[in-house]
């Protein structure tokens, strides 16, 4: 049986001598692992759309219950991030998290798409890393179930806040603390919470709209990247990596 779908590669994986094992983001089939039978052969012309972050449409043969790729052709490379370490390691980070929150046979259009715009974002444009990782943290975690209550404090109501309980995912106002939560709390300011409210509602194509400095950008790309992360309940190592290289470059 064939099967053609569009997906986005997330994950590539030695197998045997020259081929590999493929993780896919699909819109219709959610996620998918196929095999890339001489991928690692010099000549392959399976090379370029099953290269990682490759986005292309791929036709595979199912057999005994694993897909192989029978034939690939690219949509977009994302060719700009191949040029930048430290943007290559942000896509990374993009897909790596993408795998963890996505399900084989769970179609997720909405998380491909945020996924392709922020890749494309960081390869394409000049919006800062910044603001690009922290809609993708924050918006990801809306997708998959872990949406922050940031209509108001949780427990007086208060619409301004001071905090965010990132275990709880609910604002919390200086003196409204239960006394008895272990949870972190991130000091929220006006412009963040600004900020997080409209990445949580706004339209999907409207996503890099809105304006912060670069001292919010970089508060709420830390609290995004911690929401995120306890959320999960893990870490990620391109994510780590990403870091480091910014670190270095300091």
């Amino acid at each position: 049986m064939y099967l053609t779908v569009r997906g986005l590669v997330l994950r590539v994986n030695p197998y045997k001598e020259t081929d590999a094992i493929l993780t896919l983001l699909t819109e219709d089939q959610g996620k998918l692992t196929v095999k890339a039978r001489g991928l690692r052969r010099k000549n392959s012309p399976l090379i370029a759309p099953c290269q990682l972050l490759a986005y292309g449409e791929y036709t595979l043969f199912s057999y005994k219950g694993m897909y192989t790729v029978n034939e690939a052709h690219s949509i977009e490379l994302f060719q700009g991030l191949h040029k930048d370490i430290v943007a290559l390691s942000l896509g990374t980070y993009f897909a790596q998290v993408a795998d963890v929150v996505s399900l084989e046979d769970a179609p997720n259009g909405e998380l491909l798409s945020l996924i392709l715009n922020c890749l494309y974002a960081v390869a394409s444009t000049h919006i800062s890393h910044l603001q690009i990782k922290s809609v993708f943290e924050l918006r990801c975690a809306s997708l998959s179930g872990y949406e922050p209550d940031l209509s108001g404090c949780g427990h007086c109501g208060a619409e301004i806040p001071q905090y965010l309980d990132i275990s709880q995912g609910i604002l919390q106002c200086t003196t409204c603390r239960d006394p008895d939560s272990k949870g972190i709390r991130y000091p929220v300011s006006e412009s963040m919470l600004a900020a997080m409210r409209y990445i949580c509602a706004c339209h999907p194509k409207k996503l890099f709209s809105f304006q912060a400095g670069e001292e919010t950008l970089s508060a709420l790309s830390q609290l995004t990247e911690s929401y995120l992360c306890t959320q999960l309940e893990r870490g990620f190592s391109a994510l780590d990596f990403y870091k480091s290289l910014l670190t270095t470059t300091i």
